[in-house]
């Protein structure tokens, strides 16, 4: 290498403040930024609470939701699956259990000839881990991601109800979105509907998530007497009788709950 292009190579070395972090740091504080936050945050929330500039951590952003330790939802940003699974924010299944649990949720397609969910807690969302449906399924929001909001699905209704430590934490992540015209925004109408899923052991979702769509949801119970599952069954609103279809989603759930027991 020349001369002079080493002395320029040293003075650039020289003239860069000793301080300032590399991109391993930036992402690192983008990390925690996220995962401190009690909802999603913006591009300009990040910036502020980082110190890095828009373009810096837009293009580290792009990074991490790329390797799935950030997920874009909207305009703002919430940790990625992989984080919330390696923070223990993700709820999995239990060990083994898919072997147990499909049976059933394919006998509850067989039955309702609708889309079956099987889902689990996620931070303040539902994340549906197992779907059955057929070629004329009723299409919904989640379909891009698998995931939705606790406060509107039934699926997240029924987790909530029985889940005291769930619904204790869901006033952290923010305010209820609204998503549609019958989404439930208010807290205390929210309990109101947690009580009667109690007492009744189904929840139902109508319209709330996605405009033209109904679902029923029931509670699934693992090792220790403790929800750690929800199936929902969805279909066209207005066209798909709940009670019904309520019947078959409880006795489903019930019967995977006694699997998962080894009754």
């Amino acid at each position: 290498m020349p001369t002079e292009t080493i002395s320029q190579a040293r003075m650039v070395r020289r003239e860069r403040p000793a301080s300032q972090p590399g991109s391993l740091e930036r992402g690192i504080d983008i990390l925690l930024a996220l995962s401190a936050a009690t909802g999603p945050v913006t591009l300009s929330q990040l910036c502020r609470s980082t110190g890095l500039p828009k373009s810096t951590a837009h293009r580290i952003l792009g990074v991490l939701c790329s390797r799935e330790l950030a997920r874009r939802v909207g305009s703002a940003y919430l940790p990625g699956e992989l984080l919330a699974s390696m923070a223990g924010v993700t709820r999995p299944r239990i060990p083994g259990s898919r072997r147990r649990v499909l049976p059933y949720l394919l006998h509850l397609y067989e039955a309702t000839r609708q889309t079956v969910n099987l889902a689990v807690p996620a931070g303040p969302e539902v994340r549906y881990v197992e779907r059955v449906y057929g070629h004329d399924r009723v299409r919904s929001r989640s379909d891009g991601d698998d995931r939705a909001p606790l406060h509107c699905t039934a699926a997240g209704k029924a987790l909530l109800a029985f889940d005291p430590k769930l619904r204790h934490d869901l006033p952290a992540h923010g305010p209820f979105e609204r998503l549609t015209r019958r989404t439930v925004t208010s807290l205390a109408a929210l309990d109101r509907e947690l009580a009667q899923v109690r007492r009744q052991g189904l929840a139902c979702s109508q319209e709330e998530y996605t405009e033209g769509v109904a679902c029923v949801a029931a509670p699934v119970f693992g090792p220790g007497g403790r929800v750690c599952m929800a199936v929902s069954v969805a279909a066209p609103a207005q066209v798909v009788p709940l009670g019904p279809l309520g019947i078959s989603v409880r006795g489903a759930a019930q019967a995977i709950s006694a699997a998962l027991l080894g009754r």
